[in-house]
């Protein structure tokens, strides 16, 4: 093969999201991830163009988990001439295939609510891909297992390794012309309470490293006795705990923690909704794929059992109207689409409302702005006072920090030729830089959106 490889960075870098590295030799063209932006509306607008790379000559895509920020942009990939194979592990697939579709679900009502309200700058407005696009898109899925070497040609071949984060996330490998190359994915955090911990890499000639929380450490939190006082405070106040949540790994985290208190009797009964029709669907990837984490069956059935499973939209407003003090978990995370919304929008005007947000707030989302304190918010087209108290837990986080990160380097027996840091925004990216420096003396870079770098291998 010719002795070049092209890396063209064309998401995630110098932002958080939208991750996508298109990996372009003379044998294969290797799209790794491809999600969207998400956060400022100078970011969302980027999911609207085209790839500016001929896209019908990219042969496989290789997805590291499953979340909307590493996948969300693979219906548009199919719009643009893509006709390759999107391979990774099985519960990766399948975690993508309930976002993708339910994400298809949410474009094309809310293009339809804002054709019907009119509070659309569009005539008419969109959805960003349909449902039948996203199931074009699955029938090009293809599983493999982690922990092997697969062979995409004669000089390149490729391995996932286990990387927590979420359920059937990796990191991955990529051998080419005998040069290593090592993209993280996301990466997860140690001792998690339904993950493994992640797999280290031995050898990366180049190294593409996520640096979301670059430049801090998580607090160390009782995550158990703050949940515990919020609970109790809610019930005090006859009002409720909203948990604007993300539907995979973290809601089923939370369903864990809860059930847990409650068998230790830390908290007494009170009702808890789990509202989020892609995380009951998550909650059943978690029973199909048990080598893939750490919660037994017994347990599993006995979470599921303790906790109120919402089933329809009707149920959301049965839930509303339910006078009791109670704990709501809900979809999205950050607050940008989902079940939360309703929630949100008949209870964030009562003090008795307290809103816990339990993951990263990417900038520009509601959950950022509810972050930062803000005095109203909007969304359907009005805004609304925020009365409610707002609190957060970061050490839910299921991202690794900067300490997670330098470790999961530790392993690593030769000399990087190139670092390339990603999935930071860029002060963060810089902090990291200079920490990776000062602990490995490696290479570091920090690609822009759109940069282009030639290897020789």
């Amino acid at each position: 093969m010719d002795n070049f490889v092209r890396v063209n960075f064309l998401g995630a870098s110098g932002v958080v999201t939208g991750s996508k590295i298109l990996i372009e030799t003379s044998e294969q063209n290797i799209l790794i991830d491809c999600g969207m932006f998400q956060g400022i509306k100078e970011l969302r607008e980027l999911n609207w163009n085209d790839l500016p790379f001929a896209v019908e000559t990219i042969d496989v895509v290789l997805l590291t988990h499953g979340h909307l920020d590493h996948i969300g942009y693979l219906p548009r990939l199919l719009k643009q001439g893509f006709k390759g194979k999107i391979i990774s592990t099985a519960p990766t697939l399948a975690i993508a295939e309930i976002i993708l579709k339910d994400s298809a679900k949410i474009h094309e009502e809310e293009a339809e609510k804002a054709n019907k309200e009119k509070y659309t700058k569009h005539n008419p407005a969109l959805p960003y891909y349909t449902i039948k696009e996203a199931e074009k898109t699955i029938q090009l899925f293809q599983v493999e297992v982690e922990n092997k070497w697969i062979s995409l040609s004669t000089h390149i071949s490729y391995r996932f390794q286990y990387n927590g984060h979420i359920i059937g996330a990796t990191f991955v490998e990529l051998d080419i012309n005998k040069k290593r190359f090592v993209f993280s994915g996301d990466i997860g955090r140690k001792n998690d309470y339904l993950l493994n911990n992640p797999k280290k890499p031995e050898w990366a000639d180049f190294l593409f490293v996520e640096s979301t929380y670059g430049n801090k450490l998580h607090p160390k939190e009782d995550v158990e006795s703050i949940l515990a006082t919020l609970i109790k405070n809610t019930i005090q106040k006859k009002g409720n705990l909203i948990i604007p949540s993300f539907a995979v790994e973290r809601l089923q985290t939370l369903m864990y923690i809860l059930w847990k208190l409650y068998k230790e009797r830390k908290i007494p009964n009170i009702p808890i909704f789990v509202d989020s029709p892609m995380g009951n669907n998550v909650l059943e990837v978690f029973n199909r794929f048990p080598e893939w984490h750490k919660l037994s069956q017994q347990d599993y059935n006995a979470m599921c059992n303790h906790i109120n499973i919402i089933q329809s939209y009707k149920e959301t407003w049965e839930t509303i109207d339910d006078k009791r003090s109670k704990v709501i978990i809900a979809g999205s995370g950050m607050i940008t689409g989902g079940r939360v919304l309703t929630y949100l929008q008949q209870l964030i005007e009562e003090p008795t409302t307290t809103v816990l947000l339990v993951g990263y707030q990417a900038e520009g989302t509601r959950g950022r702005q509810l972050q930062d304190g803000v005095h109203e918010i909007r969304f359907f087209g009005k805004y609304y006072p925020v009365k409610a108290a707002i609190k957060s837990i970061e050490s839910l986080s299921a991202h690794a920090d900067q300490k997670d990160l330098l470790n999961w380097m530790s392993d690593i027996k030769n000399i990087p030729e190139k670092v390339y840091l990603i999935h930071g925004e860029l002060t963060v990216l810089d902090v990291f830089r200079v920490k990776i420096k000062e602990t490995y003396n490696w290479n570091v870079m920090i690609p822009k959106l759109l940069d282009i770098d030639k290897l020789m291998i």
